[in-house]
């Protein structure tokens, strides 16, 4: 029975609609961080206001006429992608199988878990927006680590994720410095595609880690202000000696990253 249902599951999706229903969850990741670079480059500027983040995107598209609609669709695509990434949790990847060690597999499947995480997650924060009722990132980080810091364990817990946030964007710097992003996609990409994929993962792993480092000095300072995510990272860097042009670099980072997941929905392996 349990063979029959793995069986029935694999079928959905290794279906060709279903696959290029999920595709469609790059395309709207690339669309948001292109307009979170937009945003962070009009912050350095002076001229703009509000979140450079998830949130701050998804506030944007929702001004726009036909917003709402947008959203609707954009929740409908991140959700996709999310239980995509729960089908690999639960059977692996079906395209381009490897021998692997039971660790490697494992290792594997936890990050395919993290990712259905983070894209439903996008998927309920774009539901909110669309509906009128969405949220700062910021402030929600930012309320979050206030409760944790009323207590030792919660305030160790908050470091402790910090940590993690810096490590995962460790991870995206190696993955851009070492070129193994590669692995992940179909045939022998060009130069452009290369060069596109080393420097947007280099620039969304700094500002992430960025970002794990301010949980980490809020919550040793005792200041929940001062954890307000990938937006705060970017404000912050900002505010350095040389800030407006570490922040234009960190934007156009962004905004190749946003490019470069364009190919990963046409390229990547699934």
């Amino acid at each position: 029975m349990v063979k029959d249902s793995s069986s029935e599951v694999t079928r959905v999706a290794q279906n060709g609609v279903f696959e290029r229903l999920a595709r469609a969850g790059y395309v709207t990741s690339g669309l948001l961080h292109l307009i979170i670079g937009y945003l962070a480059i009009r912050i350095g500027l002076g001229s703009g206001r509000g979140d450079a983040d998830a949130s701050g995107a998804l506030a944007t598209i929702a001004g726009q006429r036909g917003g709402a609609a947008a959203l609707w669709l954009a929740a409908v695509a991140f959700g996709l992608m999310g239980a995509w990434r729960l089908v690999e949790t639960a059977l692996g990847r079906s395209t381009d199988p490897k021998q692997q060690s039971e660790v490697a597999e494992a290792s594997d499947r936890g990050k395919a878990l993290s990712l259905a995480v983070v894209y439903f997650g996008f998927a309920y924060s774009a539901v909110g927006f669309a509906r009128g009722a969405g949220t700062s990132s910021a402030a929600q980080t930012s309320t979050v680590s206030a409760r944790l810091m009323q207590s030792g364990p919660g305030t160790v817990a908050l470091i402790v994720a910090g940590v993690v946030v810096v490590a995962v964007g460790g991870y995206h710097v190696y993955k851009g410095a070492s070129r193994s992003f590669l692995d992940d996609l179909k045939g022998e990409p060009g130069r452009l595609v290369v060069w596109l994929g080393v420097l947007g993962y280099a620039a969304k792993g700094l500002t992430i880690a960025g970002a794990g480092v301010l949980i980490v000095v809020a919550a040793v300072r005792a200041k929940p202000q001062e954890a307000t995510g990938l937006d705060g990272a970017l404000k912050t860097l900002g505010a350095q000696p040389y800030g407006v042009a570490l922040l234009m670099l960190a934007a156009v980072g962004l905004i190749v990253y946003g490019l470069y997941s364009f190919v990963m929905a046409r390229s990547m392996k699934m």
